[in-house]
């Protein structure tokens, strides 16, 4: 009889606690820390005098960018792909940092289509997930510093944009792998050192010629 008792009073304070509920509406919070952002929701409405309507995604002021970011000049068409194949420069120095850090990131980003090596035979293309890719190598291939990062940009045929994945200085260190696979694969010397040799010459040269000058400006005093 007791043990009966205590089942129907267990039955019945269940019940009265269940019925109680409304999944429409909050109910008690147990240690609710996350439940309130403390900072303003994307899509939320604030009485905030500094939100026009009270909105917080707001569009950027007409005229500005985002910190850190750089405007891309070049259309993405195919005379937009051209001046950029013909005009653009890897901006940042040649260092072994920077070379490294392309190897890595085409690695993770290239290497899955193109190959290690750029010969076209990734890990895709062995499964038939994709076939045609190019060797960096390929004849008539007109493979730049600018198109190199143009088609990151803006991705071509199969191959999508890399774009939101990359920084602007991600994409020109793994503008600089490429341009050493594509050396490597042709048989030529590497393009870094080749790179690194040309602004040491030039350096070099600049140096000599603003010595030369110098001395001639010294000697006409002289006289």
């Amino acid at each position: 009889m007791k043990n009966f008792v205590n089942i129907a009073v267990v039955i019945i304070v269940t019940l009265s606690l269940t019925s109680c509920f409304d999944n429409k509406t909050p109910n008690y919070r147990y240690m609710p820390n996350m439940y309130t952002a403390i900072g303003p929701e994307t899509n939320g409405e604030y009485d905030f005098e500094l939100l026009p309507n009270q909105q917080v995604n707001l569009m950027p002021v007409e005229g500005t960018i985002s910190r850190g970011w750089m405007p891309y000049e070049y259309p993405n068409t195919m005379e937009g792909k051209a001046q950029a194949t013909a005009e653009l420069k890897i901006p940042l120095e040649l260092t072994d940092k920077n070379l490294k850090k392309g190897k890595e990131l085409y690695n993770i980003f290239c290497a899955i289509c193109h190959g290690k090596n750029g010969d076209g035979k990734g890990e895709l293309v062995k499964r038939e997930k994709f076939l045609g890719i190019p060797s960096y190598a390929d004849k008539g291939r007109n493979i730049t510093e600018g198109d190199i990062y143009h088609v990151m940009m803006y991705g071509i045929n199969n191959m999508g944009s890399h774009a939101s994945q990359t920084s602007e200085e991600d994409r020109w260190q793994i503008t600089m792998h490429v341009m050493d696979l594509k050396s490597t694969l042709k048989g030529e010397p590497l393009w870094s050192t080749f790179k690194r040799d040309s602004i040491l010459a030039s350096k070099k040269m600049m140096h000599e010629e603003t010595i030369s000058e110098e001395e001639t400006t010294t000697s006409h005093e002289t006289h």
